[in-house]
Parts: structure tokens; C-alpha cells; sequence
């Protein structure tokens, strides 16, 4: 996931270059962008051969299914296992930037919100609003592809949401 998330906010890089910011070693970086490759997360980016071959992420984001009838269960276990991590790295993100807010000037830590909310709803509505929502979360994603998009005093933010069904003991379907 870290190779993933570096590729994803700054290019195409080597695994010298990976490896550099992630203090692994060059070789375990290699190994790891092939088994990606294998798998559709990255692929080669244009502009070098061998060593100085750079890799890219072929799109910003990830989406996956866990719906459990349409996949295999051993599908369904690695949905599972994907969600996990995605959503332990974000809190972790997460946590580590409120330790750091105190010392972040006061236009970005009015800026930060968190907000969480339970609802009745359809499913069509449940829809719609997903659907609303991951259009708001990639409306700036052209800004990683092309940095001169980015207005001055840009910075990386992350923005993170789910929306599903919830269970509560005791609560009963409408």
C-alpha cells in the first residue's frame, strides 16, 4: 500500500527512488512493483528500461466490490483484507495529523472537519448519495497529474468516506 500511495501522490518513480522514501532496500521495492503489476495495481510508466525503469498507478483511487454473491469466497476475503488496511492507514493518517494541528496555522485547523451521521434510508438513496459523495472526493484529482493545477497554498488533504448499512443491536429494519 505504501508503494501505491507514493506512486499515487507523486508519479511515476523507480524502486531506487521508492525505496529511498520508504527505507526499504531497491531489490524488495522490485520484487513488490512486479507482484503489483501482476495484479493491475501498477504498471510501467514510459521513459526508462532496467533498473531505471519507472512505475505508475494506472488510476488514482481504488474501488472494490465485497458484495458477497458475486465474487468467490476467497475474493470476498481479500475485499475484506483490502478494506482493512485502507481504512487502518486513513485513521492512522488521520490520528498522526490531529498530534500535529497545534502547530499548523489557524486557516488549516479551522478548515479540518470530521462528521458522522446515521440515516433512514433506501437503497436507491444510499446510492445517490455515493455516488454524490465520490463525485465531491475526485473532483480535484486532476491536480496530482498535472501540478500547475494546484492553486498556491495547496496541500495534500485526505478525504475519506463509507456509506453502508449499519447494524445496532436492538434496531430493527424500518
Amino acid at each position: 500500500m505504501a508503494i501505491i500511495e507514493q506512486l499515487g501522490i507523486n508519479g511515476p518513480m523507480t524502486a531506487t527512488a521508492l525505496a529511498e522514501r520508504l527505507d526499504e532496500t531497491p531489490a524488495n521495492c522490485s520484487w513488490h512493483l512486479r507482484k503489483l503489476a501482476s495484479h493491475g495495481f501498477v504498471e510501467e510508466a514510459e521513459g526508462g528500461t532496467g533498473r531505471q525503469r519507472p512505475w505508475q498507478v494506472p488510476v488514482l483511487g481504488f474501488s472494490w466490490d465485497e458484495d458477497p454473491t458475486s465474487t468467490t469466497a476467497e475474493a470476498r476475503q481479500a475485499a475484506r483484507a483490502m478494506s482493512d488496511v485502507v481504512l487502518e492507514r486513513a485513521t492512522n493518517r488521520m490520528r498522526e495529523a490531529e498530534e500535529r494541528m497545534g502547530d499548523e496555522p489557524e486557516e488549516w485547523r479551522d478548515a479540518q472537519d470530521r462528521s458522522q451521521t446515521l440515516a433512514w434510508l433506501t437503497a436507491d438513496e444510499l446510492r445517490e448519495i455515493n455516488l454524490a459523495i465520490r463525485e465531491l472526493l475526485t473532483a480535484h484529482v486532476d491536480r496530482f497529474a498535472d501540478p500547475g493545477k494546484r492553486p498556491e497554498g495547496a496541500r495534500l488533504c485526505e478525504l475519506v468516506a463509507w456509506g453502508g448499512l449499519t447494524y445496532f443491536p436492538g434496531v430493527d429494519e424500518a
